[in-house]
């Protein structure tokens, strides 16, 4: 698939948990690379990835009842380039290393003296 952008319009956002909800169900999705909400008063999600909108407006149905598509188009250059330049800053890690194993136990052998010890049980 190509990269599209989908606008999806979804009634009953408007409170923040319920948003919050909404970009969880749309950033689930395999193929979403970036998720915004917009819109007059907060009702609309932007999606820009190579997923299928119908199944996406299905899920935001499931969930909040009324979810309508409103556009189904290609990405606009400026927007490709915006998203380049974000996935160009790599952080690096600073976590502690991880061991797959534990640390070794360490292991007494017991050597044979080397003198006959007066009590032989042989």
């Amino acid at each position: 698939m190509v990269k599209q952008k989908i606008v999806i319009k979804v009634q009953l956002m408007n409170t923040t948990k319920a948003r919050s909800n909404a970009m969880k169900i749309a950033v689930g999705m395999l193929g979403v690379e970036s998720a915004a909400i917009g819109g007059n008063n907060n009702d609309q999600i932007e999606v820009v990835g190579d997923m299928d909108p119908v199944i996406l407006t299905n899920l935001l149905r499931k969930r909040f009842c009324r979810a309508e598509l409103l556009s189904v188009g290609p990405v606009e250059k400026k927007e490709i380039k915006k998203e380049d330049k974000k996935e160009e800053k790599v952080v690096p890690c600073s976590c502690p290393p991880y061991y797959a194993y534990p640390p070794p136990i360490p292991v007494c052998v017991a050597y044979p003296c080397e003198e006959p010890s007066p009590c032989s049980i042989l």
